[in-house]
């Protein structure tokens, strides 16, 4: 039987890369993201292992699960791509501080990008333990640096995810399941500013974006036999940007 492999905020952008990359190596995907897919989705043709759901209310979270445990009907999960992620911006593209964001605004943000990754491999862990299976999440180059257009919210819930992944790597070892993450820097996805041009100018050593199967191919390393001692470390996919 095929390895089986969660992705959320698959619909477009680094989630639909991972999904597609996952599924040219032979595994099967479910996928997770608010969004519905697009009518040109090329890599597969069967939608009945997607899940619409917005990890921006988690308190719902525990439908999602059940949904997703319906689809496994008792196969273990290989791997959990915890990817969804939001980081709103003014409407010039400039970054969102701490005095223009109030609690709301916070918990918005920290709903999907921590409390929903950590919500969700509680509650599949049972499965992630029957596969010995790894767990990456993403989080990005704002935890090794001041990002000039992802605002504090943003920057802050990156960090708790790259704190989490330390936490849980260390608490799923006893079950054989290996927690890690990536961090991108600028990827040509749709959560860009429009100043990144700027920053790929000034701040990337190779002079380009990263393309969303870069980082895909980081997740897939980390989910494989090849990365089988490799748990609570961070993959930096941002082309030297963190130098």
């Amino acid at each position: 039987m095929n390895p089986i492999v969660l992705v959320t905020g698959a619909s477009r952008g680094i989630g639909y890369a991972t999904a597609e990359t996952f599924h040219s190596k032979g595994w099967d995907v479910l996928t997770l993201s608010r969004h519905p897919f697009d009518s040109d989705v090329i890599w597969t043709d069967d939608l009945t292992t997607h899940i619409q759901f917005d990890l921006e209310t988690p308190q719902y979270l525990d439908d999602a699960i059940a949904e997703i445990k319906h689809v496994l009907a008792g196969r273990p999960l290989n791997a959990l791509v915890n990817n969804a992620g939001i980081s709103p911006k003014l409407p010039n593209g400039d970054r969102i501080g701490v005095v223009a964001a109030d609690l709301d605004f916070w918990q918005s943000i920290f709903n999907v990008n921590v409390f929903s990754p950590a919500l969700l491999t509680r509650g599949l862990h049972s499965e992630l333990k029957a596969a010995q299976g790894s767990v990456v999440n993403i989080t990005s180059i704002v935890v090794q640096r001041v990002h000039p257009f992802a605002g504090s919210p943003y920057a802050t819930s990156k960090a708790a995810l790259g704190g989490l992944t330390r936490e849980m790597a260390a608490e799923f070892a006893r079950d054989g399941i290996r927690v890690n993450a990536v961090s991108p820097g600028e990827i040509d996805t749709p959560i860009l500013s429009i100043k990144t041009q700027e920053i790929i100018d000034s701040h990337v050593p190779m002079k380009r974006l990263g393309t969303p199967y870069e980082v895909a191919d980081a997740v897939y390393y980390l989910c494989s036999p090849d990365s089988s001692y490799i748990t609570g470390s961070e993959v930096l996919v941002n082309g030297g940007q963190h130098l």
